[in-house]
């Protein structure tokens, strides 16, 4: 029983030491070329897509195993305290409202990239990453606004 503890610890690390090595890779990789933008030459890392695709991974991770939580808390707090449960519903039935709400603040048209040629920057793609900007400027918002009412709420009651 005594391994199994050492699981999330061996995990997390592990994630830790290849994500530097990813990072490592992308800033001392080297370059694939130049491209011109404005007279200027800017190099393009070589190890981009491995970035991207460590990001987009890590990512996953973390939407999995957010739901999980979720999951699971909703299910004990059924067992013991239904009004708890409602609570947690009601959070995660926001952060779905929150996800289609800036699903539709978001834009199909076609985004601007200078020396991309691909159609990755229009339809699906191009709203996703706009839902992704509206949905970050929100949480920031609403992170920033949570911590200034904790402060001052903290302050009243001493």
């Amino acid at each position: 029983m005594k391994n199994y503890k050492l699981i999330p610890k061996i995990a997390l690390w592990s994630l830790l030491a290849l994500g530097i090595v990813v990072i490592a890779m992308f800033f001392a990789g080297g370059s694939d070329g130049s491209l011109e933008v404005a007279g200027d030459f800017l190099d393009i890392p070589r190890y981009s897509d491995l970035f991207l695709v460590w990001n987009y991974i890590l990512l996953g991770i973390a939407v999995l195993i957010t739901l999980g939580v979720v999951v699971v808390e909703f299910c004990n707090n059924w067992k013991t305290n239904r009004k708890k449960a409602i609570t947690t519903l009601c959070v995660a039935l926001g952060f779905v409202a929150l996800a289609c709400i800036c699903w539709f603040l978001g834009s199909p048209e076609k985004i601007e990239i200078i020396g991309y040629e691909g159609t990755d920057n229009v339809g699906f793609w191009a709203q996703l990453s706009d839902a992704v900007i509206y949905a970050c400027y929100i949480l920031i918002t609403a992170t920033i606004v949570t911590m200034i009412w904790g402060y001052i709420h903290t302050k009243r009651l001493k």
